[in-house]
């Protein structure tokens, strides 16, 4: 079986469903975007809702979420990151363990970060506001070219981008590792603000590119559908999501529009995350694009019939014997 490293924000997720807008627009958090909070407003946002509006906890961040899903998969999956000496640092360290993650979790000065995600409306659309704490001070020198022996895959979520020195780094030692190099864009703000240096990196160093329309459409100005053909111009396989309408994929010449799987959604958080994760896990079994795909959705529709991140057991045995038989057919 193939290995997988991922490197992101080790962060805390604090899941909060929301009645309306009201909330956001009292913070200032532009609805559907990912906005970054200091210390003080991150704590008042915290203590307001654990007052109105009760809150669940799940270890998260963008690139973890992905890894653990690997490492139920079965593939050898590790993660690097950097947390607080707290209880949330505790707490997302003993939870990718428990996943069998190898984790190299540094200690950082700070608290550990956070991300609240607020979920509202009927399409369950996802706002962030993320204190990183501890995890911004991962920086390159943090990284040495023996965490990345080894591994065949690198995945790296589009949220560290902006700390461009350590990313630099990181794909230049997995390259070196002989690493194939994945990219979750992870968020239109995050794309716009960084969009000269995520052009160089997909150019240089990026194999696979994941994109939903509205970070495709920011990376290369783009409708979704010749988005994909962009993309795909600069690395090897290009897949923009499109919400509950499917995902596309692209690799040179070839095409594929991937249905979505049914599902019964209350909320999309982490559906990118594990998207990536299936179809990883599909690519590195040597399948198909278009299988590939379709793993990526069958898991991706598991993990919107829950609110948060984790996926429960009986939804896993689901969706394990659905990519059994979907892999058994294109043997």
């Amino acid at each position: 079986m193939k290995s997988i490293l991922g490197i992101g924000n080790a962060l805390t997720d604090i899941l909060a469903v929301l009645p309306d807008d009201e909330f956001l627009q009292k913070y200032h958090l532009p609805k559907g975007s990912m906005q970054h909070v200091d210390m003080e407003t991150g704590d008042k946002i915290w203590s307001t809702l654990k007052k109105e509006v009760g809150v669940r906890y799940v270890a998260g961040g963008s690139a973890a979420n992905t890894i653990t899903c690997t490492a139920i998969f079965g593939m050898p999956s590790g993660f690097i990151g950097k947390i607080g000496d707290d209880e949330l640092g505790h707490l997302f360290k003993s939870d990718q363990e428990q996943y069998g993650v190898n984790t190299r979790l540094l200690k950082g000065k700070n608290s550990s970060g956070r991300s609240m995600v607020f979920i509202t409306g009927a399409n369950a659309e996802r706002t962030f506001a993320v204190y990183l704490g501890a995890a911004l001070e991962l920086v390159p020198e943090d990284l040495k070219p023996e965490y990345f022996q080894g591994y065949d895959y690198f995945h790296i979520e589009g949220y560290l981008v902006q700390n461009q020195e350590l990313i630099r780094t990181a794909v230049k030692m997995a390259k070196e590792a002989g690493c194939i190099i994945s990219i979750d864009m992870a968020s239109y703000n995050v794309v716009e603000s960084n969009d000269a240096f995520l052009h160089n990196i997909v150019d240089e160093y990026v194999d696979i590119v994941f994109a939903n329309e509205t970070e495709a459409k920011v990376f290369t100005k783009k409708e979704p559908r010749e988005a994909l053909d962009e993309i795909a111009r600069h690395c090897k396989i290009a897949v923009v999501k499109v919400g509950k309408d499917g995902s596309m994929v692209k690799s040179g010449d070839e095409y594929h529009f991937i249905e979505p799987w049914p599902a019964a959604t209350i909320d999309a958080t982490g559906a990118g995350d594990t998207y990536a994760a299936g179809f990883l896990y599909a690519h590195s079994l040597g399948m198909p694009l278009k299988v590939c795909g379709e793993v990526g959705s069958i898991i991706a529709a598991k993990v919107v019939e829950v609110i948060g991140t984790k996926i429960d057991i009986p939804r896993w045995r689901a969706a394990k014997q659905e990519i059994r038989e979907l892999i058994a057919q294109n043997q």
